[in-house]
């Protein structure tokens, strides 16, 4: 499977045309240029580019988060072995907020054999439910711990702000995609207290709108070593210029009878006038450089905007080579639709494995 799987991610990923060879690439804002028009020369001034796309992307897009909490208690743990994964399964409620008096519900299983600490799945969906032991037991075989959290413990994925964790940060503007990408965070916050996890070899990833968090979640923390968003479309790795007929859209996905509450109110002002978004996706998954992106999509699911993605990871490609990382941009595209399978996951785990050069235990 090891070869197989990298010449399909490889192949894939090169298939997209330089952005110099097609004009809708050539017409996207550079990230290696200042918004006055200067060029980024050197990797001191990338990183000063960095935080000006980052505060583009938050200001308009998804909204600022407020900072860690000096600490985070853990309460309500248990640990319970799960025979028919081969590992121990540990949950806890992280204790959240200025006051830490909301509860997020986090879980992750350690593998029985192996040698600790091991490298880190951590998935934006509560891993601990039935339908994905077979998942963690994959992932257990391999020598990682599979790592998950409650997301709708922060935020219950709707317009409403008057529960989770809004009303504990009144001042910030959060949309529920960067409430969920904070909430990601602060898992990892707690894994590196976790004696049998090494934080240093972590990857994050999630499918649709929990896709959408996690490459925001690995653009912004650099603790994280693979980003892996899965069919996360607008919002996510795919464009918001580049689409075909039956994509999702800025327009549509921000429409008040959908989904306008995952992003700030800024982003539905550009609605019918894309064009002048100072940004399209290319930005976030270039903030994830030189770590590994490794997005993945299934070739029929159009609503996500494959033909988008691919076109992002094009117009990113740039700045992993200005970074001296031209292999770290990946993508990887299956027959299918809008669905995870256990292939996906099996990817993951080889691309996992080759760029942690396979240090997990065995």
């Amino acid at each position: 499977m090891q070869s197989r799987v990298s010449l399909i991610v490889l192949a894939v990923a090169s298939m997209g045309l330089a952005a110099a060879e097609s004009p809708q690439l050539a017409d996207l804002p550079d990230p290696l240029r200042f918004e006055d028009g200067t060029p980024v020369e050197t990797p001191q001034q990338w990183e000063k580019r960095r935080d000006e796309m980052i505060d583009l992307l938050l200001t308009i897009e998804y909204g600022h988060m407020p900072p860690a909490p000096d600490s985070i208690r853990a309460e309500s743990e248990s640990a319970e072995r799960i025979e028919d994964v081969g590992a121990t399964l540990h949950r806890a409620n992280l204790m959240l907020g200025p006051d830490q008096d909301v509860p997020m519900h986090v879980g992750y299983y350690v593998p029985e054999r192996g040698e600790a600490p091991f490298p880190v799945v951590l998935a934006v969906e509560p891993v601990w439910e039935e339908h994905l032991r077979p998942v963690a037991k994959l992932f257990a075989d391999a020598g990682y711990i599979f790592a998950g959290y409650q997301r709708h413990d922060l935020d219950q994925d709707n317009a409403d702000r008057s529960d989770g964790i809004h009303p504990k940060y009144p001042d910030y503007d959060w949309a529920s995609l960067a409430v969920w990408a904070w909430g990601a965070v602060r898992v990892v916050d707690h894994l590196e207290q976790v004696d049998s996890a090494d934080v240093s070899r972590l990857v994050i990833t999630g499918h649709s709108r929990a896709g959408k968090v996690a490459l925001l979640a690995g653009a912004l923390d650099t603790r994280i070593a693979l980003t892996v968003p899965h069919a996360s479309g607008a919002g996510g790795a795919g464009s918001f210029r580049i689409t075909e007929k039956g994509v999702e859209t800025l327009e549509l996905i921000t429409e008040p009878e959908r989904f306008h509450y995952w992003f700030h109110p800024n982003l539905a002002k550009f609605a019918g006038r894309v064009e002048e978004l100072p940004f399209d996706q290319h930005f976030l998954r270039a903030l994830v450089a030189p770590r590994v992106v490794l997005s993945v999509d299934g070739l029929e699911d159009q609503w996500a905007n494959p033909a988008g993605t691919r076109a992002m990871r094009d117009a990113a490609q740039l700045v992993f080579d200005f970074l001296g990382a031209p292999g770290n941009n990946r993508a990887h595209f299956r027959p299918g639709g809008h669905d995870t399978t256990m292939n996906d996951w099996e990817v993951l785990l080889t691309v996992a494995n080759e760029i942690l050069k396979d240090q997990s235990p065995r």
